[in-house]
């Protein structure tokens, strides 16, 4: 009975180990500290780089004399659009590979690595240095920004940037979050600057990703989550794992060696 007691014993705790080990590899933060307030700065927030389009509207009191600053759509005048207002039918502006726009009347406007808010509050400025209108609200609009999300997640694709501050926890929930082969460390993110690719290792189980370069997402970034050695081996025929019939020969063939030996 004693010899008995000792594999039953021997099975539970290699089932307990497996079961410990696999939480701590599909968990999220697990070194957080709840109730300790942590200081957020503002590196994040986008800013422009060269081929981003966006759009600048300008807006007044009197609406003829704005219309010199509105760019209009091709697309409006040929019919295309099925409505007057302003931002539906206004054109894009894409910098230039040395980061300017070129604006109406106030010609060139270098706009590279400004936020919306500053580049609104540069447009603003010119536009009342050259005495066109006295008091002129303007608006900038992001209009093909994007990343990507590949990978172990339940919806790769294409996701488009709607907010100043983006993170990569942002970018995995609209990717419907990590399949549960997903490895969650570490995560791949791609990001071109200046000219040079650089790749970062994001690790979503511990804290230290809200300290990483990576955590808030910039336009063009490519995020990729890598499948873990059960999701791998479901492309190779006789490899090991839960969904192969191999694996529990091999299981059962163990559980039987340790019975040979404790009833021995």
């Amino acid at each position: 009975m004693k010899k008995v007691f000792l594999f039953f014993g021997a099975t539970v705790l290699l089932l307990f180990s497996s079961c410990r080990s696999t939480l701590q590899e599909v968990t999220y933060f697990q070194d957080l500290e709840v109730n300790r307030p942590v200081s957020v700065d503002t590196i994040g927030t986008i800013r422009m780089e060269p081929d981003d389009q966006i759009s600048i509207i300008v807006t007044c009191k009197d609406p003829e004399l704005t219309a010199l600053f509105n760019l209009v759509s091709p697309q409006y005048y040929l019919g295309g659009a099925n409505t007057s207002s302003a931002y539906n039918r206004v054109s894009y502006y894409t910098v230039s590979p040395d980061g300017f726009i070129d604006f109406p009347v106030i010609g060139k406007v270098h706009v590279a690595g400004l936020t919306r808010e500053q580049a609104a509050g540069r447009v603003k400025d010119l536009l009342v240095k050259s005495g066109q209108i006295t008091n002129p609200v303007v608006t900038v609009e992001f209009a093909n920004l994007t990343f990507s999300v590949l990978g172990e997640v339940k919806s790769a694709g294409k996701y488009n940037i709607t907010r100043n501050r983006t993170t990569i926890l942002d970018a995995i929930s609209m990717a419907g979050d990590l399949t549960i082969t997903g490895i969650r460390g570490p995560i791949y993110l791609i990001r071109e600057k200046d000219g040079k690719r650089i790749t970062y290792n994001v690790d979503i189980r511990s804290k230290d990703i809200f300290n990483s370069p990576a955590y808030y997402i910039k336009q063009n970034d490519v995020i990729y989550v890598r499948p873990n050695k059960m999701r791998s081996g479901q492309s190779t025929i006789n490899d090991n794992t839960f969904s192969n019939v191999s694996f529990w020969v091999t299981f059962c063939s163990f559980l039987t060696s340790v019975g040979v030996l404790v009833f021995k």
